[in-house]
C-alpha cells in the first residue's frame, strides 16, 4: 500500500508556490500576541514560521505587546489593573513596569527564539533611534487613561536599514518630545508600522478565530468600508485591532488579516494556503 503522505506534502508545497512567488521581496508586519506568546509550543512554532518567511524572500517585521505578563507583574506588586475601551489605564508606575517587562524580558525572549531557529533578529522599542514619536491619547470614548500614547511618526529609516539583514522585533512603547514614556497599544503600533512602511500585508495573531458576526461566526472576508461602518459597535480587544487594520489599509497596505494564534502555524496557513483562516480585510 502506497503511503499518501509524501503526495500530500508535495501538494502542499505546490499550493504554496504561487503565494511564495507573489510575496517574494514584500514586507509583512506581524502583530504577535495572545496564546502564541505564552504557550511554549506555539512560541517555538511562531519563531520557526517567521524564520521561514525570511528564508523564502519576505521581509517579516514583528511588533509585540505583552499584556498578560504586564498584568501578572502588576498583580504581584499589588497595583490595580484597569482597562477602558480595550486599552490599559497607565499611570507612571504602570508605564515603568510595562517598559521593564516588554523591553527587558518579552522582547529579548522573542529575539532569542528567532535567533535559535536560524535567522538573526534585533530587538527594538519605540525609543531606539527615535523609532516612534508618540503623543498622549484619550480612550475612544474620550476618557483620560493616563500615559497611553498614540504614534505620530514612525522613522522608517531605522527599520529599513535593520530589515535588510535582520528581523526587527519591536516592543510597543514610545516617548514624546519632552521625554515622557507611553504605553502604546501593540495593535495600533503594528498598524502604524505597516502604514509607514507601505507593507504588503499586516497580520494580527489573536486568541479568537477572527472577527465574529452577531451569531459568533467568523467573517472570513470584509472590505475596509464594511469595517468602518461596524467599528462603533465593536467593543473590547477587537476594536483596536480593527481600527489598526483600517489605519494600515488607508495608509496603503494591501491587506490586513486577523488570525487565530492558538492554531499551530496559523501564520503560514493564512499566507500560503488557498483556504487560509481568520478574517481578511482589503480595500
Amino acid at each position: 500500500m502506497t503511503d499518501a503522505r509524501p503526495q500530500r506534502d508535495v501538494a502542499t508545497l505546490l499550493e504554496a508556490l504561487p503565494y511564495i512567488r507573489e510575496f517574494h521581496g514584500k514586507t509583512v508586519v506581524i502583530k504577535y500576541g495572545g496564546a502564541a506568546m505564552t504557550e511554549p509550543e506555539l512560541k517555538e512554532e511562531f519563531a520557526r514560521d517567521v524564520v521561514l518567511l525570511k528564508y523564502v524572500g519576505m521581509n517579516p517585521i514583528v511588533v509585540h505587546g505583552g499584556g498578560p505578563e504586564i498584568t501578572a507583574y502588576m498583580e504581584r506588586l499589588d497595583i490595580p489593573v484597569e482597562f477602558v475601551d480595550g486599552l490599559r489605564v497607565s499611570d507612571k508606575q504602570t508605564v515603568e513596569i510595562a517598559k521593564m517587562v516588554l523591553i527587558g524580558k518579552v522582547n529579548k525572549d522573542i529575539v532569542l527564539l528567532i535567533n535559535r531557529h536560524g535567522q538573526p533578529a534585533v530587538g527594538l522599542s519605540g525609543d531606539d533611534g527615535l523609532l516612534f514619536a508618540a503623543t498622549k491619547q484619550l480612550s475612544p470614548s474620550g476618557k483620560d487613561i493616563g500615559f497611553v500614547g498614540k504614534i505620530e511618526r514612525v522613522d522608517v529609516n531605522v527599520l529599513t536599514h535593520i530589515a535588510q539583514d535582520y528581523i526587527p522585533v519591536i516592543a510597543s512603547v514610545g516617548a514624546d518630545r519632552e521625554g515622557n514614556s507611553y504605553n502604546i497599544n501593540a495593535d495600533e503600533a503594528a498598524g502604524a508600522v505597516a502604514r509607514a512602511l507601505g507593507a504588503y500585508k499586516i497580520i494580527f495573531l489573536t486568541d479568537v478565530a477572527g472577527w465574529l458576526d452577531d451569531s459568533g461566526d467568523v467573517i472570513s472576508e470584509a472590505s475596509a468600508e464594511t469595517v468602518e461602518k461596524a467599528l462603533q459597535s465593536v467593543t473590547g480587544g477587537m476594536r483596536p485591532k480593527l481600527a489598526a487594520c483600517l489605519d494600515a489599509i488607508h495608509g496603503g497596505v494591501n491587506y490586513a488579516h486577523i488570525v487565530d494564534g492558538r492554531v499551530p502555524h496559523s501564520l503560514l496557513l493564512e499566507l500560503f494556503t488557498d483556504a487560509g483562516q481568520g478574517t481578511k480585510i482589503g480595500q
